[in-house]
């Protein structure tokens, strides 16, 4: 049967993902944003505008949906605005585009889940203890959706994702470029970093498992002490080394694994951002 799948909150991630499940056979692809991409494009995906945290927004959805993926982030960093985004935007569009035919939900979450946990090792067996609002609506929407999945059999997956990278995002590389970024001295705070394709790529790759899991983590191979990466990517861009100072207290210290990601079957094209 032919797939028939909906990215709420398209953006750039969105974007890149429906761009590869186009690739594939007997997939259609609907990609739902606040307005239209203002640029030329030629991605096949087809536009929908709508405001996810407005249901009657959302009343036009193609019917025989088969799969969602939740991809939308808040416009703005406040608890209304991430409840708004998350919790209620995925009842939303999940209430919209609900119906026989719906046989999986992704929904895109963050590692910010489980708070600071300095130098130990977390996977998606770690107890979540969340150290601010963002990630305890993350955990909310989370328990929605494992709850809506046992009330409807439908197959739901949240993918928690560390500090994505990639093209156009440029706000820590100008910060080191212009010497105003700081980090601890030696291992005191450990940073996680996923490339924004291989980001995407997991996304398609857990679309078509059999069995997933309820949850999994989404980051590379290569977790580093801030200090290390700073001055990595200061070099690069020909800035000063890092002055020395903590870390942001809203950026928790942890090493993520991607054991169960990989145990999955999935392979990193950039498996340590230093490379890419």
């Amino acid at each position: 049967m032919g797939r028939r799948i909906l990215i709420a909150g398209c953006g750039d991630l969105g974007t890149r993902v429906g761009k590869l499940l186009l690739s594939l056979p007997e997939t259609q692809v609907w990609g739902v944003r606040r307005q239209r991409p203002t640029e030329d494009d030629h991605t096949g995906i087809q536009w929908l505008c709508a405001d996810l945290s407005r249901p009657e927004s959302l009343t036009k959805l193609p019917p025989g949906i088969t799969d969602i993926i939740f991809t939308a982030a808040p416009n703005e960093r406040s608890e209304h605005a991430y409840r708004a985004t998350y919790l209620e935007g995925l009842q939303n569009v999940i209430a919209a585009a609900h119906c026989a035919a719906l046989n999986r939900v992704i929904f895109i979450s963050s590692t910010a889940v489980y708070g600071d946990h300095g130098q130990d090792w977390v996977d998606e067996t770690t107890p979540i203890h969340p150290s601010a609002f963002n990630g305890r609506i993350l955990c909310e929407t989370e328990q929605w959706l494992l709850n809506y999945s046992a009330e409807t059999r439908c197959i739901t997956v949240s993918l928690r994702l560390s500090c994505i990278y990639g093209p156009g995002r440029n706000y820590l590389l100008e910060r080191l470029r212009q010497g105003l970024a700081s980090a601890p001295l030696g291992q005191d705070h450990w940073v996680n970093r996923i490339h924004i394709d291989d980001a995407a790529r997991a996304v398609v790759h857990i679309m078509y498992l059999m069995h997933p899991l309820a949850t999994y983590l989404v980051t590379d191979s290569t977790p580093l002490p801030m200090r290390t990466l700073y001055e990595h990517l200061a070099k690069l861009v020909g800035g000063p080394i890092p002055a020395v100072g903590p870390a942001l207290r809203a950026v928790g210290s942890k090493r993520l694994s991607n054991a169960r990601l990989r145990d999955s079957g999935f392979t990193f094209n950039w498996p340590d951002s230093r490379e890419a």
